[in-house]
């Protein structure tokens, strides 16, 4: 974005330590399946569930921390989950230098990092909503998924050229690495973070659990959204240990051809996020939405007609150019609507319930196609994937709704960047 709009230096602070930590996550896109192929010899099933169980178990294990961060201080809550994957991270390395490392701690890694990750996520936008005023909110947001798409062109490409000369356990320490250099920029934001409101009932009971789904389901604007998020989300990302397993086996393509497939395609990220704010001026944040989350749902049906050699590496890349330019525009809007939707003091509950149930629809579908990717073969699999993905945007929003008077904004996270901020 361009730099007419100021949000502070806190917010540059902030802003830069995202991007500290992005840059870390797409150095290490595809490390975990890498590892598991590579060094552990493991087969489609044992990828696809690593993907599916650590992603499951780390949602389940998220559930009551929404609740318990909306009455807390958040920036403490971002730094310590930040630590929390640097250090469950840096297991990898050293028990890979010990020569002890297994399957096992992969899952157990996945599920710690996945864990502090949905925190993460529903604590920033909860916390943002102190430093940004609403009419900065598709500004912010449209800055961080530019961000993500910049770091997302530059990170496979140099994380592949690791691997090809270090190994993909090195690109891990690289992730591991970037999530203390973002605890230490927020960690030196300075300021005073306002105090929450504390609730009327000093302990937390079971069914303050649901509250964010309650919340999310009572709304006819966040109901179709949520379920479109959570199908979009869950059948693009169920392909990926397919398309790992199928470029970096059979098809026999290098680390950094797979990583270059997906890394020169964000560019239409990139572009895409930069022409969100002009499309919403001119056409309408509800038409914007609908027909980009539209237009993101026909591309990937196209990756069941991959074949090898350079046809089949410009096929995912045409594929994933259009799919991601669609998502850089749909991102910014779609993390900006949710947002003006949610009530201020039920930010990280439903934050949290939202990307718990991503995580789960996600690792319950990426199970589920491991197993077809076996019986019907990858290719069918992955057209199969597509072809439902066609209905998904059935579920987007039908109606505008006016906003809740709320702020704030949200992180721009996730595998591959297409499901949105948070």
């Amino acid at each position: 974005m361009r730099s007419g709009h100021r949000l502070g230096r806190r917010f540059g602070w902030l802003w830069g330590a995202y991007g500290t930590s992005a840059l870390g996550t797409w150095l290490a896109f595809g490390a975990f399946p890498l590892i598991a192929v590579q060094v552990l010899h493991a087969g489609p099933a044992q990828v696809a569930a690593l993907s599916s169980v650590g992603a499951l178990a780390g949602a389940a294990v998220a559930v009551p921390l929404g609740p318990w961060v909306e009455f807390r201080r958040k920036r403490p809550v971002l730094i310590g989950t930040d630590l929390v994957r640097f250090a469950a991270l840096l297991t990898i390395p050293a028990a890979f230098a010990l020569g002890v490392l297994s399957f096992v701690q992969l899952l157990l890694v996945s599920v710690v990092v996945a864990a502090a990750d949905i925190t993460f996520r529903a604590a920033s936008g909860a916390y943002l909503k102190t430093l940004l005023p609403a009419e900065h909110l598709l500004v912010a947001n449209a800055r961080f998924e530019s961000t993500a798409w910049t770091t997302t062109v530059v990170g496979p490409p140099l994380g592949g050229a690791a691997i090809g000369l270090l190994g993909p356990v090195a690109t891990v320490a690289a992730d591991a690495a970037s999530h203390l250099l973002s605890a230490l920029g927020i960690g030196a934001m300075g300021g005073r973070e306002p105090r929450p409101e504390r609730r009327r009932a000093a302990r937390m009971r079971a069914g303050d659990l649901l509250d964010g789904w309650r919340y999310i389901l009572a709304d006819a604007t966040l109901r179709p959204l949520f379920f479109n998020t959570a199908a979009f989300n869950g059948l693009v990302m169920a392909t990926d240990a397919l398309l790992a397993v199928l470029m970096l086996g059979r098809l026999g393509f290098t680390p950094w051809q797979y990583g270059l497939a997906f890394a020169v395609p964000a560019i239409g990220g990139l572009i895409g996020s930069r022409l969100a704010r002009p499309l919403v001026t001119r056409f309408g944040r509800h038409r914007v939405l609908v027909a980009a989350g539209t237009l993101r749902a026909i591309w990937p049906v196209g990756l069941a007609f991959l074949g090898p050699g350079t046809g089949g590496l410009l096929l995912v890349m045409g594929v994933e150019l259009g799919l991601i330019f669609c998502c850089g525009v749909f991102n910014p809007v779609y993390a900006t609507y949710r947002l003006e939707r949610t009530a201020p003091d039920r930010v990280t509950r439903t934050l949290s319930a939202w990307t718990v149930t991503t995580k789960a629809s996600t690792a319950l579908l990426t199970a589920v196609w491991g197993v077809l990717g076996s019986l019907l073969g990858p290719h069918t699999a992955i057209g199969l994937a597509g072809v439902l993905l066609l209905a998904t945007p059935l579920l987007l929003p039908r109606r505008a709704a006016a906003p809740l008077p709320v702020s704030g904004a949200g992180f721009p996270r996730g595998g591959r960047g297409l499901g949105g901020h948070l």
